[in-house]
C-alpha cells in the first residue's frame, strides 16, 4: 500500500464515504513503511500520533494485534456500555464520553485481551443492536442496569434534535467534439479530496461564465434532473448541466488536477453521485440520488 499511488487506493475506496479514511490509511502505510522500518507501533500513544488512528482504533490494535491491555470505545462498544452500565447522556456529549471510556477502562481484561476486545465488538454488532436487542441471548443480561431496569429504549442517549442544511450546487459535464468528459481533481483537504469530479459551481451564472471560458455556448446548455445526497452533517442537492466545447481541450486541462477522460474507459476515482452521473453518459436512465 505504501508503494502504491494515492489514485490507486482511493479508487478501491471509491463508494465507500470518508475520504479522508483512505488518504490517512496510504500516509500511514508511508510512515510505517519508509521511517519506521516496516514495524507497526505497538503502543496507544505512537499508534495514535499516526494519521486517521484515534485512541479508540489505537487501543483495538494494542488489544487485538499485540495483546496487550489496552481500552476501546468504537460505536456498538459504546451503546453495550451505556446499557450495561446504566450511562446516561448521548455518547457524542463530551462527559458521557468521559464517563464511558472511564468504564471501558474498568472492565478491560488484564488476560486474553484480545478475545474480549473483539467479543465487545461482536456483541454490540449482533446481540445488543440499536434496535430490538436479543437481551435473552446476551451473556451480561443479569449485570445489565438497562435490562434490570427496562432502560433499553432510553440507552443510550439520542443525539440532539438538529435540522440537517442543504447545500446547493451544479455539476457541469462538459464534452469536447470526441465525446470526452471534461473532470477535476478535488483538493486536499477537504470534500472528496484527491477524487475527480466534474466542475462544481454555487451558481448558475459561475456556470455560464465558466462555460463561456471553456468555449461552450450557454444557449445550448441542457439541464438534467436534479438529485441529493446525503452527507452524515448536510444535504447536498446538485443539478448536472451537460455542455458541449468547441475549445482546442489541450488548453482547458492542466494534466496532474484536470483532464479529459473517454467515458468508455476505466474511470478514475469518484465519489459515489459523480459516479452515477457519469454512467449516465452511456446510459442516461441511470438513477442519481444517493446516501452516505
Amino acid at each position: 500500500m505504501a508503494d502504491a499511488p494515492q489514485e490507486e487506493v482511493l479508487r478501491y475506496w471509491a463508494g465507500l464515504g470518508y475520504y479522508s479514511r483512505a488518504r490517512h490509511l496510504h500516509r500511514t502505510a508511508q510512515i510505517v513503511a519508509r521511517d519506521l522500518g516496516g514495524r507497526f507501533p505497538a503502543t496507544v500513544e505512537s499508534l495514535s500520533a499516526l494519521p486517521g488512528i484515534g485512541r479508540s482504533t489505537a487501543g483495538a490494535i494494542v488489544a487485538i494485534a499485540f495483546r496487550r491491555r489496552a481500552a476501546i470505545l468504537d460505536g456498538n462498544v459504546k451503546r453495550v456500555l451505556a446499557r450495561y452500565g446504566g450511562v446516561v447522556g448521548w455518547p457524542g456529549d463530551a462527559d458521557t464520553s468521559r464517563r464511558l471510556w472511564a468504564l471501558s477502562e474498568a472492565l478491560t481484561p488484564d488476560r486474553r485481551v484480545d478475545d474480549y476486545t473483539q467479543a465487545i465488538m461482536d456483541l454490540g454488532a449482533t446481540v445488543c443492536t440499536r434496535a430490538k436487542p436479543a437481551c435473552c441471548g446476551c451473556p451480561v443480561a443479569s449485570r445489565c442496569v438497562a435490562y434490570r431496569e427496562n432502560r433499553i429504549p432510553q440507552l443510550p442517549g439520542k443525539r440532539p434534535a438538529k435540522a440537517m442544511p442543504t447545500r446547493e450546487c451544479y455539476f457541469l459535464m462538459l464534452l469536447d467534439r470526441d465525446g470526452r468528459v471534461y473532470l477535476e481533481r478535488k483538493p486536499e483537504p477537504g470534500l472528496w479530496g484527491g477524487l475527480w469530479c466534474f466542475p462544481e459551481f454555487a451558481s448558475w451564472e459561475a456556470l455560464e461564465t465558466a462555460c463561456r471560458r471553456w468555449r461552450g455556448d450557454p444557449a445550448a446548455l441542457e439541464r438534467l434532473p436534479s438529485s441529493r445526497h446525503t452527507f452524515s452533517h448536510y444535504h447536498l442537492s446538485y443539478t448536472p448541466v451537460i455542455a458541449i466545447s468547441q475549445g482546442e481541450t489541450e488548453r482547458i486541462a492542466d494534466g496532474d488536477y484536470s483532464r479529459w477522460v473517454d467515458p468508455r474507459d476505466v474511470p478514475p476515482p469518484m465519489p459515489t453521485p459523480i459516479q452515477r452521473l457519469y454512467r449516465r453518459l452511456n446510459n442516461p436512465l441511470e438513477e442519481t440520488t444517493t446516501h452516505d
